[in-house]
């Protein structure tokens, strides 16, 4: 075809040029019965606030009418935009369809972040929240924003639904005191891969298991970075051995994120309007900008939004200040990645010749018992306790004094005071007089064991 007859700026060509024109390009691309969408108007189906289908009409930006002859390029760009993001609320909510009827026990785990609360309303326009077909889960770190849990009540309360709270073992909801004497405070500064799995992964695979999930709903996108860029709606999860996995917003943008809670007038976290893309804790989430020029305020972007807005800039807020063991650059909590069920399916030696403390008095009992012993304190979480697990059961095979294990994460006070420990694993050798030695080494093989045992002079009682 040549050149079209109109350009930004027309030279005024006749009016029914135009429109043959318009027609001519719409039969050579899509056939006959593309005519119509080169009309003034279009009727397309949309769905309100509740989820009803209703027609709206659009004027075509392709559309001429006879005394209007310039392409409305803006009207063009806004009817596209809205145009994809009615197919992919579609899109989402088949899948969300799917993975609620599908599958018996639908669980959404809830951060409350952009592309969440997208979810959290789709789900509600389909009538799973109301119902109970989809549940809700929240992970409290004891670090989140103030302001996100208190945003949990106001959305409990818009949609009618009550979600399921879990946080670190054996701590009441809330408690933070509670953490802190157990855990310590500091847990994030000394070990923050051992954090994330006290206070993100084994409570997020807790609440898991407790809901008997069989279908996870989240709301990863291929937007977010390299990391998630192959994501597909649907996936095997790495938690639990082939839970499935819905990722209901896996092809939306951002922006599209955005867009969709503009045109709902969705519930969304507040620290958007302070300058924050994406919320995590507190600790290391920072605005982007830093200087919060960039906000979401009444459903409109204040600034500019290209720092927010750019592929892979959702979470370049998130784990601020953080690196990995390895020295790499902290990006995941550790929910996502593969292995991560590996970490709190069981106790540790659970079967074998180690045998367990079942209690503070017991211990106190044996360290003054007379006789000599070996007890490792020990964390499950702790992945030095999970990494010494073999050799430690294969030195108690062949000890030549008993071997116990005591879970000290739950009594940090009494380790800390009788069995010399202030991080997992330590190993002591109790002596017949009472007396408590640490093993004061990182080698933990059977025969470095074997070695500290044999280390000490028998008692001959």
């Amino acid at each position: 075809l040549p050149n079209p007859p109109f350009s930004i700026k027309p030279k005024k060509p006749p009016t029914i040029i135009m429109k043959a024109y318009a027609a001519a390009v719409a039969t050579v691309l899509f056939g006959a019965s593309a005519i119509t969408a080169f009309a003034p108007s279009a009727s397309i189906t949309t769905r309100t606030n509740g989820g009803v289908a209703a027609n709206t009409k659009y004027s075509s930006a392709l559309g001429m009418a006879d005394d209007e002859k310039v392409f409305d390029q803006e009207a063009y760009i806004a009817e596209s935009k809205e145009m994809r993001l009615k197919y992919l609320e579609e899109q989402a909510m088949f899948s969300l369809k799917i993975a609620v009827e599908n599958y018996g026990n639908a669980v959404f785990p809830n951060a409350m972040i952009a592309g969440d609360v997208v979810i959290t309303h789709l789900l509600h326009r389909m009538g799973y929240l109301k119902d109970g077909a989809a549940k809700v889960m929240v992970v409290d770190t004891f670090h989140l924003f103030p302001e996100t849990m208190d945003f949990l009540r106001e959305i409990e309360e818009f949609y009618g639904f009550k979600a399921e709270v879990f946080c670190a073992e054996g701590v009441p909801v809330g408690d933070k005191a509670g953490y802190d004497a157990k855990y310590g405070a500091n847990l994030w500064k000394e070990d923050i891969e051992q954090y994330d799995k006290v206070c993100k992964v084994e409570p997020f695979q807790r609440g898991l298991k407790t809901l008997n999930t069989d279908c996870m709903i989240n709301g990863r996108t291929r937007w977010q970075g390299f990391e998630r860029a192959w994501i597909d709606q649907f996936e095997n999860a790495p938690i639990g051995g082939g839970l499935a996995k819905c990722n209901p917003i896996a092809y939306w943008t951002l922006e599209d994120t955005f867009d969709y809670i503009a045109k709902y007038e969705v519930p969304h976290h507040p620290l958007h309007a302070q300058g924050y893309p994406s919320i995590g804790d507190a600790k290391d989430t920072i605005p982007i900008p830093e200087d919060g020029s960039t906000k979401f305020v009444n459903f409109k972007f204040e600034g500019d939004k290209t720092p927010w807005l750019d592929y892979a800039s959702e979470r370049k807020g998130r784990f601020v200040g953080l690196a990995n063991k390895d020295g790499s650059t902290k990006t995941e909590c550790g929910i996502h990645v593969a292995g991560a069920e590996q970490t709190f399916d069981r106790d540790l030696w659970e079967e074998g010749a180690v045998k367990n403390i079942a209690s503070t008095d017991e211990a106190a009992e044996i360290i003054g018992s007379g006789k000599e012993a070996i007890v490792a304190v020990y964390a499950p979480w702790c992945q030095f306790c999970q990494g010494m697990e073999e050799e430690f059961a294969k030195y108690a095979e062949s000890a030549g004094v008993p071997v116990y294990k005591f879970r000290g994460d739950e009594e940090r006070d009494f380790v800390q005071a009788s069995l010399n420990t202030e991080s997992f694993p330590t190993v002591n050798f109790i002596k017949a007089d009472g007396s408590v030695v640490k093993y004061d080494s990182e080698a933990r093989s059977a025969d470095d064991f074997a070695t500290f045992e044999k280390s000490f002079e028998k008692s001959t009682a």
